[in-house]
């Protein structure tokens, strides 16, 4: 039996009646990388008390987490499924990537049992164990064994209705022991036809990244024996096909690669080609959107799959992000949509940035709580093929907002998205850049009120309205004053209507950079030392630089007092020589509404921008603000109406296909480098 088949199916041996399918494989990094380690094995006696919270009015108790450390080893792991246990020594595999998530198969699958299956080559114990929602972890069951033999346990999924995982771990007793597989199984349904996928990742030069997804999935048995094609949609200049060790790479796939070349359409505009190349290819039931500047766990491909394929209704599956630079720290456990305001945010506060290596799953009580989501980021994204026919492809929007506006629109059309817990990629964390002031900022504020207009159940949007201005006038107290120019165009283009967005998509980024190009705040030099020295005539009242505002009086004082500052007119000194050097983690509004000038460092540390306050320009931007917001407000209802009804229109692979082949043309007239 081959790799590839084991892990897809399974027939319980003498009885012939019930055939198990592996659907959730322990692994293990085979890299050394003990910054991973903790996502996949937990080396920590764990320990969980109860402490007052002294928060509570009643003084109830609340669970507090003390965790234990312990020395992480590495040279336990032996290969991708194999752990050598020394004698009297104990790991747990309650772990993001080896518990089994049974609230999530519970909820979304008629999958009624699970089975774990463990192999081991001498004496050992494996204990069993279960959580709740409350994160309250119970022994369920021990297994031991007296030499080589293989362990098994079926569990039921009854009892996860709002949470829980299973888990075990495992102790080795008077001699070392080799843990040589283990695997998680469900039942397989008479008539069950596994799916298969095709993974479509878009790229803007990022060629290296690209020639690694070739050779992971390449290298990846068990992900070929599921996977159609790897769809890689280039829309750079620093072509794929050129970087070193590309053929060698796409010849290993062979015809389960595709290079597709285009104009650069952005993120919406190369996952919309994945998804169409996807299903006019016919053969996969499944496409994952990938992003390319990822690093990828590939069992989580699989589960994803195998998830998918027991799901009552088709769904889509979607995968968490763990930060690139700090490997045991996760974004957050799922994505939702706040309608009032109608933004995108975290699901609890609690859920993000956690970092497993200082609190692994079985001592992180909330994280045992199922979570369902609004969408799923497409860093890592499957979706079933059978939707993308029936609502369309991605909006035309450039980036921002693509993915969370195809949750809402699965949503509203009856299909559910599950961010499935060990699923996952490494990317690059949000936190490293600020892109709501870069040329990012016009597709920031433009997409968030079409998604707005398309789907808000508010009256003229909620709070949207208010928060847009506000932000606006945040802006202007920063002296960021691109970033609200390319806000007020955003609001231009779309009070012309859904017509824009297959219109401009191709050539908008060029027009935004150019305009946002002749702001002072956006000119970023990487040598300090051309900037003249820091000089200030007006020195801070006793002292003190501004603090951010402890409450809403103390805002609203703050935010009163730099208005007025911005109508006076600005000191000749602040033209010549910036007053302060602000950092980028300190450069908010309460702070730069108090100077004329600033040296403001950039967001991922490359250099420094020299912030001017333009009294004459504060006035314009926030005068045309005030305007364009109002007629939004006073056209809501046209507005809403219009991109509702073109919607199905500009989503539809035939108005994608002209822009396609529109882009392609275009891209044909650039140089490859």
């Amino acid at each position: 039996m081959s790799v590839a088949t084991e892990f897809r199916q399974e027939s319980e041996p003498g009885t012939g009646e019930t055939t198990w399918r592996t659907v959730h494989r322990v692994v293990f990094p085979v890299d050394g990388d003990t910054d991973t380690l903790p996502l996949y094995v937990d080396f920590d006696a764990a320990r969980r008390v109860v402490e007052e919270d002294t928060t509570s009015k009643r003084g109830s108790k609340t669970p507090q987490l003390v965790v234990q450390s312990s020395q992480i080893r590495s040279d336990f792991i032996l290969d991708r499924r194999r752990l050598s246990l020394p004698a009297h020594q104990r790991v747990s595999f309650g772990t993001y990537f080896n518990a089994f998530p049974a609230s999530y198969w519970r909820a979304h699958t008629d999958v009624q049992k699970v089975r774990l299956s463990i192999e081991v080559d001498a004496e050992a114990t494996v204990i069993v164990y279960k959580s709740s929602p409350r994160g309250s972890s119970n022994r369920v069951q021990s297994m031991h064994t007296s030499g080589s033999t293989t362990a098994t346990c079926e569990l039921p999924l009854t009892t996860f209705a709002d949470g829980g995982w299973y888990w075990f771990d495992l102790v080795a007793h008077g001699r070392d022991v080799t843990l040589k597989s283990a695997d998680w199984s469900v039942p397989q349904p008479d008539g069950f036809k596994p799916g298969t996928l095709s993974i479509a990742v878009t790229t803007f030069n990022r060629p290296d990244y690209c020639v690694k997804h070739l050779r992971n999935f390449a290298g990846s048995e068990d992900l070929l024996g599921v996977m159609d094609r790897l769809i890689v949609t280039d829309q750079g200049n620093q072509k794929v096909r050129d970087e070193p060790g590309f053929d060698d790479a796409a010849a290993n796939l062979g015809e389960k690669f595709t290079l597709v070349e285009q104009g650069n359409l952005g993120g919406s505009g190369g996952f919309a080609r994945g998804m169409l190349e996807a299903v006019e290819g016919g053969e996969s039931d499944y496409v994952m959107l990938l992003d390319d500047d990822v690093v990828v766990e590939t069992e989580g491909v699989l589960r994803a799959v195998n998830f998918a394929d027991f799901t009552r209704h088709p769904t889509i599956v979607g995968g968490h992000m763990f930060n690139l630079f700090e490997r045991s720290v996760i974004h957050n456990f799922g994505e939702g949509i706040n309608q009032y305001r109608f933004q995108y945010e975290a699901l609890g506060q609690e859920r993000s940035a956690h970092d497993f290596a200082a609190s692994n799953l079985r001592t992180t009580p909330w994280m045992h709580r199922r979570v369902d989501v609004d969408y799923n980021g497409w860093w890592m994204c499957l979706i079933p093929t059978s939707i993308i026919r029936e609502i369309g492809l991605a909006l035309p929007v450039f980036i921002k907002w693509d993915d969370v506006e195809y949750g809402i629109r699965a949503g509203a059309n009856g299909y559910t998205t599950v961010s499935l817990p060990g699923a996952a990629v490494w990317h690059m964390p949000w936190t490293e850049k600020d892109d709501t002031i870069d040329w990012q900022a016009y597709f920031h504020q433009r997409n968030r009120w079409v998604a707005a207009l398309l789907y808000s159940q508010y009256r003229k949007g909620g709070r949207l309205p208010i928060e847009s201005f506000l932000k606006d006038v945040r802006h202007l107290l920063s002296l960021q004053y691109s970033a609200v120019e390319l806000r007020n165009r955003a609001l231009k283009d779309l009070l012309d209507g859904p017509s824009h967005l297959h219109e401009t998509i191709g050539s908008k980024l060029a027009e935004i950079r150019a305009i946002r190009s002749s702001f002072p705040d956006a000119q970023v030099t990487n040598d300090l030392t051309q900037f003249p020295a820091v000089k200030r005539q007006h020195i801070p009242k006793f002292g003190l630089a501004p603090s951010r505002p402890k409450n809403y009086a103390q805002a609203v004082s703050s935010a009163f007092s730099g208005a007025l500052r911005q109508l006076r007119p600005v000191s000749p000194a602040a033209k010549e020589n910036p007053e302060a050097v602000v950092a980028a983690a300190d450069a908010r509004w309460w702070r730069l509404a108090h100077l004329d000038s600033a040296l403001v460092s950039a967001s991922d540390g490359t250099g420094a921008s020299w912030y001017r306050r333009d009294n004459v320009r504060f006035r314009k931007q926030l005068l045309t603000s005030v305007i364009l917001h109002a007629r939004a407000l006073g056209r809501w209802d046209e507005l809403s109406s219009s991109y509702r009804k073109e919607l199905p229109n500009f989503t539809s692979p035939e108005a994608w296909g002209k822009t396609f082949e529109a882009a392609s043309v275009a891209d044909e007239q650039k140089p490859s480098r």
